[in-house]
């Protein structure tokens, strides 16, 4: 029986500090990696191309998802794996990757349950973890729906589980996560735009002060949140400010735009 190849899918924008450590750890069960590279401006494309990887470049798309399925759709193997720069598989996942494959499962796709660094450690609680993402998929049976950053692939079957984690490094510093909060709350409040709440007193009431509040006692106190010390308080709290900070963002541009 032949024996399965896998391809490592993934988009990239100025990570040539991630890019390295990311395809080594690639290199211990991917046959290939693809990267769709959005014209970064370091040396992204260099260090990958001297590892190995195949790099394609195109332009660096709002909805990074285009920029995801254009690298879907350049892998040959009988598997994809799709991964961000930030992220990294350990040898035992691998391991599995590599077991599951051989088994020609009757899943077409799989949950990989990701560990997220956060000030200096992993997150355990908090609705951090298990934060459960779909990662390997049969070729032609999976594609991201390039509607939002946050949506998981979507499968064309039955979908499975890993018992490894996948380690997402994506907040090395405080100063890093902030950049990251400023970019999803400025997409949050590209959604409020479209919804159109308003500037009254409930809208503001509602996003301002409520849905904070509840969104960080569930963070902190019913998902355990108090577990992870210092940390744990930390991600409940600006979690809770993220709809304080979009809605004072899409108050603003309203407000710019004379409405």
């Amino acid at each position: 029986m032949k024996k399965p190849k896998v391809s490592a899918a993934l988009a990239t924008f100025n990570e040539e500090k991630n890019i390295v450590d990311c395809i080594e750890s690639l290199k211990n069960f991917a046959d290939e990696i693809v990267i769709v590279d959005g014209s970064s401006t370091d040396r992204t494309r260099e260090l990958a191309q001297k590892l190995g990887a195949k790099v394609i470049k195109t332009a660096n798309k709002a909805m990074f998802h285009i920029n995801k399925n254009l690298a879907i759709d350049n892998c040959k193997g009988d598997w994809i794996f799709l991964i961000d720069a930030d992220e990294r598989v350990s040898k035992e996942l691998s391991q599995e990757i590599k077991q599951k494959v051989s088994e020609n499962p009757k899943e077409n796709g799989f949950w990989v349950n990701r560990r997220n660094w956060f000030l200096g450690g992993f997150l355990k609680k908090g609705g951090a973890y298990p934060d459960s993402v779909i990662r390997l998929f049969r070729r032609g049976k999976g594609r991201l729906p390039e509607i939002s950053v946050h949506e998981q692939v979507k499968i064309d079957g039955e979908v499975g589980y890993f018992k490894n984690d996948i380690l997402h490094l994506a907040d090395p510093t405080f100063e890093r996560y902030l950049v990251r909060v400023d970019r999803y709350t400025d997409q949050t409040a590209q959604q409020l735009k479209v919804l159109d709440p308003g500037r009254g007193v409930w809208p503001i009431f509602y996003h301002m002060l409520a849905k904070p509040l509840v969104t960080f006692f569930t963070i902190y106190f019913r998902h355990g949140g108090y577990i992870d010390g210092f940390r744990g308080f930390i991600w409940a709290l600006f979690s809770a400010v993220h709809h304080f900070y979009a809605y004072v963002k899409y108050w603003e541009r309203q407000n710019e735009n004379g409405s």
